[in-house]
């Protein structure tokens, strides 16, 4: 059960359809927040999601976050359906194992864009594109936001089956510190949360294979994060009296991973 209120505010959550990003929109909305859903490919998990949410006026919104032209599209329609966005999530993201002696030196190359292309760039284009429509509503009324970035403890610790995903995670930690410093003249605070293992469809399998123990307790938990956790920090977050975090990057790890 959710203690923050976010009642007349709108929250968009690229990513928002399964695993962490629904996890965050089902706890916005039951915060009181209208919530709006991004999706890449699959529009039967975004509704789902969308029926999941409790009260009304959510919405649910498709884009390739790699493409930039959709991404400016994507956020255009979300602020002419749901209204001026307060908070931005950003969620969306993808995971490609390519080790780099198993792997060609062409696949390497599209591994490596892909993921920079999502993961980074694109999240760096959703978070341009919603600042610009935050930065003119500070000097029109004098609001200000939030941007969140979900980042990983790969980006602390490597990742070495995925290069470009620890690479990318460590950009983005880089890119919100950057944007929370010349965001904050508008009012806008930008921080990063950056999980360890999490228990989602994407994680079950492995958490299911004899890999899964040995994962668990990397923590003394003897346990991975449940989604619900790490939305419960990003609404901490973007809660009222969280503002001086701001450039900050919160660790939901279990102290799998500690770093000082």
């Amino acid at each position: 059960m959710t203690c923050f209120a976010f009642e007349n505010k709108t929250v968009l959550i690229t990513g928002g359809s399964r695993g962490i990003g629904r996890a965050i929109a089902l706890a916005f909305a039951q915060a009181g927040a209208r919530v709006g859903i991004h999706y890449g490919h699959s529009q039967a998990a975004a509704e789902q999601t969308q029926a999941m949410l409790m009260g009304t006026g959510h919405a649910i919104f498709q884009a390739d976050i790699a493409d930039a032209d959709a991404v400016e599209h994507m956020v255009n329609a979300a602020i002419a359906t749901l209204g001026p966005i307060d908070i931005l999530v950003n969620s969306a993201g993808i995971f490609r194992e390519k080790p780099l002696d198993a792997t060609t030196y062409a696949d390497w190359q599209i591994a490596w864009r892909q993921t920079i292309d999502t993961n980074l760039t694109g999240t760096a284009n959703v978070a341009f594109c919603v600042a610009h429509h935050m930065m003119q509503r500070y000097r029109e009324q004098g609001s200000g936001g939030r941007i969140i970035n979900i980042s990983s403890r790969g980006a602390f610790r490597g990742e070495p089956l995925a290069l470009a995903y620890g690479a990318s995670k460590a950009g983005l930690n880089s890119f919100s510190q950057s944007l929370a410093q010349h965001l904050a003249p508008y009012n806008i605070f930008v921080t990063a949360v950056a999980p360890g293992f999490v228990e989602t469809d994407m994680a079950r399998a492995i958490l299911d294979s004899p890999k899964g123990e040995g994962i668990r307790q990397q923590s003394p938990l003897n346990r991975v994060a449940r989604p619900e956790e790490v939305a419960h920090t990003v609404l901490f977050l973007a809660s009222e009296g969280a503002e001086f975090l701001t450039g900050g990057i919160v660790d939901v790890n279990g102290a799998s991973y500690l770093r000082s």
